[in-house]
């Protein structure tokens, strides 16, 4: 360590991370010349349970762990008592000055040193302000203690700074009580096993999804769970949400900087796009024209019910779209034999084949049991030997013989069901299906997907709405698992059966924006903060709300409110570059659009090339100053 006021004075020590069980400490005591502790404490449990205290001597009989090359620090597994100093005691083993020890539930941050500086460093930032003297690593280890930090912590590299390292604990409990009020669990054995174990236990049959819990949100073995920046910033965050942090060369100190948005418009959408008007967008050979104005026009009004068979297949990926009408059959023709040799490899497989095949045995026990309880209520799949049923069942073991990696998670029934209803044809609707599943990040066993999609939905939610911000982590729902289930399955249990079709086949356009996914969960909340706020919901009332809301949303409403967010986004002259990455802009000069285009704006969207483009100007009118949306 580094004394503050003697600029070449290092004070040698040895670092200890303790785990006590409920709370674990990062203890730093100097060491003398001699390299003898200055009463260090070393605690061990005798047969009876019994903790004894032992002043340190080699060797101490604790679990250590051994970074494997650096000696400077090691982790205790142990309990320890405080001992108070005595007046009696020798001056040699009282606690130096030095010495400190603290609880890593009061850290912040951690700041390293610039590389190339000399001896790796690191300084340590509590809640408090409290910055500790740097520590210095002469022999490396500096990794690896960072390392060995993960499993109690989880350490997220600020967006703005690459040697600040932002710190958020985990909250198992919150998580728990979170998937247990939005209802994700369909075993109930499962269940129970969640809410006992929540990070290492099935959830509850979404199968492969379990890793996302256990290795992101749980406390990671080497993976830790990583949250935006600008959720545990600096204590100003307290009193300026919505922040930008950009780098600062001293540590422990950051510039504060505030993206003020601008006004949020209002947004009309417009009518479903007509048989006749898409036979408008076709030439003579049955080729798609003007496509980029087409998708426009399916974002502004989604599709008629006639049309969404044909155009499914274009949005989906089963038909490229500059394919003529032959090209097409061709293409038909060749997917269906491809379909039903995959179809025929998990039918040919014989009773003692499949006990030899856990894989496949897994996945048709997971399928049977979903099928089973998927959209009965609906029509098309109600009713005893309902054909629709087996359709659904053949296409989803079909899917396991086409992706044998990912084979068949469970929340896929959820995503086929709407597809195959739309469609009415096996062929056609199992590669409209593995057109969506290319989106399959949800599913993903690393799950980086879905962590992705938190973490900026929660960046979004901080720029755009900070008070509702403050509000939900003063009520321990800062961390946004009610919208888990939305991101998932992509709303489908949060909207009626007619407003999911709609909501899909604009949101498959890839329109506005390649986050639009993340402005409908904005949008939800947008429509809910002031009913929780003036509610004075708590965690529990938070949850209760948000799982009440499935099949009581407006589909209409959510899309209006998604298209102005992304309208005001888009007139906002200095979006944190994190925000852009999601929305994937890039900056172009206003000259380059005409004033028919869009309404006054200092930039625009160039990729997209024009988000007005895709919301209609005549649907736009700027609210007064006191009606605008902050």
């Amino acid at each position: 360590m580094k004394r503050s006021n003697e600029q070449d004075a290092l004070i040698p020590g040895v670092l200890r991370l303790i785990d006590k069980g409920t709370d674990s400490l990062l203890d730093w005591s100097p060491v003398d010349e001699d390299g003898d502790t200055v009463q260090m404490l070393c605690a061990k449990k005798d047969s009876n349970s019994v903790v004894e205290l032992q002043k340190a001597c080699p060797p101490c009989p604790v679990e250590v762990h051994d970074p494997g090359f650096e000696p400077d620090w090691a982790v205790v597994n142990s309990v320890r008592r405080k001992r108070i100093p005595l007046a009696t005691d020798p001056p040699q083993s009282r606690r130096s000055k030095w010495s400190f020890c603290f609880s890593l539930s009061d850290l912040k941050s951690i700041r390293k040193n610039k590389p190339g500086l000399g001896w790796s460093y690191l300084i340590f930032i509590i809640r408090d302000g409290t910055s500790f003297p740097a520590l210095h690593f002469h022999h490396g280890g500096s990794r690896a203690l960072l390392t060995a930090l993960r499993r109690y912590v989880a350490l997220t590299s600020s967006l703005t700074d690459p040697r600040l390292f932002l710190v958020q604990c985990h909250d198992t409990a919150a998580l728990s009580q979170s998937m247990d009020e939005l209802k994700l669990f369909n075993d109930t054995s499962s269940h129970f096993k969640f809410i006992r174990d929540p990070y290492t236990t099935t959830m509850g049959g979404f199968s492969r999804v379990t890793t996302f819990f256990r290795d992101t949100l749980g406390p990671p073995a080497e993976i830790p769970r990583r949250r935006p920046a600008a959720e545990v910033a600096d204590p100003l965050h307290e009193a300026i949400p919505g922040i930008n942090i950009s780098e600062e060369q001293e540590p422990g100190f950051e510039l504060i900087t505030c993206t003020e948005l601008g006004p949020r418009p209002t947004v009309t959408r417009g009518d479903p796009l007509s048989q006749e008007e898409w036979e408008g967008y076709m030439d003579s050979a049955g080729q798609l024209q003007r496509i980029d104005e087409l998708k426009a026009d399916i974002h502004r009004g989604g599709l008629s019910n006639s049309l969404r068979k044909d155009a499914w297949k274009f949005l989906l990926g089963y038909f490229p779209w500059d394919s003529t009408l032959e090209e097409r059959r061709t293409v038909i023709k060749k997917k269906a034999d491809e379909y039903f040799r995959m179809k025929l490899q998990w039918k040919s497989v014989s009773e003692q084949q499949e006990k030899r095949n856990s894989h496949l045995r897994d996945c048709r026990s997971l399928i049977e049991k979903d099928v089973n309880r998927t959209d009965r209520t609906n029509k098309f799949y109600e009713g005893v030997n309902n054909p629709g049923l087996s359709l659904l069942h053949d296409i989803l073991m079909t899917y396991c013989m086409y992706d044998f990696d990912l084979g068949y998670v469970q929340g896929m029934s959820d995503l086929l069901s709407p597809v195959l209803y739309v469609q009415e044809s096996e062929v056609d609707a199992f590669w409209c299906f593995v057109g969506f599943m290319e989106l399959r990040t949800n599913f993903e066993e690393n799950q980086q997907g879905m962590k992705q999609q938190l973490e900026q939905l929660s960046t979004l939610l901080h720029l755009l709405d900070p008070a509702f911000c403050d509000y939900l982590e003063a009520h321990d729902s800062g961390n946004l698992y009610f919208c888990f289930r939305w991101l998932i399955i992509h709303f489908k249990r949060e909207f009626c059966f007619p407003d999911i079709l709609r909501m899909w086949e604009v949101m498959w356009t890839g329109l506005p924006c390649p986050g639009y996914h993340l402005l409908l969960c904005c949008a939800i909340l947008d429509a809910e903060r002031d009913v929780m706020i003036d509610g004075k919901f708590g965690f529990n009332e938070i949850l209760k709300h948000v799982n009440e809301l499935s099949m009581k949303l407006d589909v209409e409403d959510i899309l209006r409110r998604a298209d102005a967010i992304a309208l005001q986004l888009a007139d906002c002259k200095e979006l944190p570059m994190a925000v852009q990455e999601i929305l994937g802009q890039t900056r172009s000069p206003p000259a380059s659009l005409s004033p028919t285009e869009r309404s006054p704006s200092p930039s625009s969207i160039t990729t997209p090339p024009d988000l007005t483009a895709y919301i209609a100007d005549s649907s736009l009118e700027m609210l007064q100053d006191e009606e605008a949306i902050n």
